[in-house]
């Protein structure tokens, strides 16, 4: 028992990191700001550490112990130089005195073009700003200036003895001129300021809050429009597989017998004369087998983000959150890939276990090692954020190798063990038929393009907000429409898999498990 506690600790203290109680301040107590990041705005994926700027920075660079969705998600979070206490004003504190030579000074001119902004965390929430401007002053001929904020301004929200929100503004001061190119160096002086709010929004609000009012634009909402049409659409999907299908089969199933001699097959058409070949095992199976399992795995992994994204796992103050959670989850959920591939893999009456399990296991995995590796590389080559640290790498490896793969021998065993022998509801012929040519609009590809066009089109609205998610600043939290969404897919995906399989079935083709697949997978 204390074995198993001893995992459900680790799980936790992985996926979120070891969150203390409340942070709670008395007056003059020192507030930490850590500087994380800078990168230009129109590419969120480019991140470099704040301090590859030359920038106001301590002797020694302390970095702060970060979580792994932190480092998943680019954080490199270090302490900084700025001294502020806890509801104590600052009106115009100096940070450093820098100089700047020609090369620092055409890299902090090449940001500010860029469009570079930074990002700070105070007290767990990010706070990010511009580190300078490009004013246009002509069109043509182009010109423009280009001037460097040197000053910082807080703002803190807090209620009672807890920090609520935090912003940060550059426009208090008037920014610095870095247009003379001729200048071969150039002294800076940053300063700092401070001011405290009250504010009645309660800390356990503070994520909504901070959502509400970030950095980026929102554009998030809840389309209404497009998930009733998607419902409309799965609604008529299953009226039709349901009830114009189960009419058909009601009566083609009560013209067949459990013994049906060749003579009365040979009347028969359609799906009812290969019936003795229907159940005719697939081909690969240990890959057919892995592929289900693999698929059942995902299913597990995204049900158990939604999960945790109704218990409020992932706010804008837990960083990486979402990152980790799927990291721990794929590692978990394992067994649940091997369970299902080694239950299909029996009933297909495999052999080759080894091998199915083996395969199983890195189906997913070795493809996308290697691409990460292609994409990690041109992230460390480039020095940003994005590029894994060699201990991340390592402790994502040694999860998969001592968690993800020994559950999913785990689970292929009981599978092997738990799953009884397949049972054909009609005798299967030694020798296959012969299978008829079908017209183009029922070939394969056919198939394939309608089953992937409708699910598609179902969820092509949503995924517009999840692109914009994992490839841009949007913080999801339309948890609830997702998860109607999800079901959706699965529901649509599904009929159009038994509707095709049926149609396949109907034009005596009887090779209908790869195609189950394939067609809307």
């Amino acid at each position: 028992m204390s074995s198993v506690l001893s995992y459900y600790i680790v799980f936790i203290c992985l996926l979120f990191g070891v969150k203390g109680a409340e942070k709670k301040y008395s007056a003059k107590d020192s507030v930490t700001v850590y500087v994380n990041k800078v990168g230009p705005y129109a590419n969120p994926q480019e991140t470099y550490h704040y301090y590859s700027l030359p920038v106001c920075r301590p002797a020694k660079i302390v970095s702060k112990d970060l979580t792994l969705g932190e480092v998943l998600s680019g954080d490199r979070m270090a302490q900084s130089m700025y001294e502020i206490k806890f509801n104590e004003e600052i009106s115009n504190k100096q940070l450093c005195s820098l100089s700047l030579n020609t090369e620092e000074l055409n890299a902090v001119r090449l940001a500010i073009e860029e469009h570079y902004y930074f990002e700070f965390v105070v007290d767990d929430i990010p706070i990010r700003g511009f580190v300078g401007e490009v004013e246009e002053t002509n069109i043509f001929p182009h010109r423009h200036h280009i001037l460097v904020y040197t000053h910082y301004h807080f703002n803190f929200f807090i209620n009672d003895n807890q920090i609520v929100y935090v912003n940060i503004s550059t426009k208090e001061h008037p920014p610095v001129s870095l247009d003379d190119e001729s200048l071969s160096s150039i002294k800076l002086d940053y300063t700092y300021s401070a001011k405290w709010h009250r504010t009645e929004t309660l800390y356990k609000d503070r994520a909504k809050f901070i959502a509400n009012t970030g950095f980026f634009p929102k554009t998030l909402e809840v389309h209404w429009l497009s998930v009733i049409n998607s419902m409309v659409l799965v609604f008529l999907l299953i009226g039709f597989v349901v009830i114009i299908l189960s009419r058909i089969l009601k009566n083609d199933l009560s013209r067949i017998g459990d013994d049906d001699d060749d003579g009365s097959v040979e009347e028969e058409n359609g799906w009812k004369i290969i019936h003795t070949d229907v159940f005719r095992f697939p081909h690969h199976r240990e890959l057919f087998s892995s592929i289900i399992g693999v698929g059942c795995q995902f299913l597990s992994i995204f049900s158990g983000i939604l999960f945790f994204a109704f218990c409020g796992m992932f706010t804008v103050h837990r960083h990486g959150s979402l990152m980790a959670s799927g990291v721990i989850l794929y590692a978990f959920t394992s067994c649940v890939a091997g369970f299902m591939s080694g239950k299909i893999y029996r009933q297909l009456q495999g052999e080759h276990w080894t091998w199915n399990i083996i395969l199983t296991a890195n189906l997913f995995t070795i493809p996308f090692f290697v691409v990460w590796c292609v994409i990690n590389t041109f992230a460390w080559a480039y020095g940003t954020t994005q590029a894994l640290p060699y201990t991340t790498v390592l402790i994502l490896v040694f999860m998969w190798l001592f968690v993800g793969f020994p559950l999913t021998v785990l689970g292929g065993i009981f599978g092997k063990n738990f799953s009884s022998n397949f049972d054909a509801p009609c005798r299967t012929k030694n020798i296959p038929r012969e299978i008829p040519d079908v017209p183009w609009y029922r070939s394969n590809f056919a198939r394939m393009l309608i089953g992937g066009f409708l699910p598609f089109s179902a969820i092509s609205v949503e995924l517009y907000y999840i692109f914009s998610t994992f490839w841009g600043r949007e913080q999801y939290m339309l948890y609830g429409i997702l998860s109607i969404v999800f079901l959706i897919l699965l529901s649509v995906t599904a009929c159009i898999s038994i509707a095709l399989t049926y149609f396949q079935l109907a034009s005596e083709d009887y090779r209908w498990w790869w195609q189950s697949i394939i067609s809307s997978g």
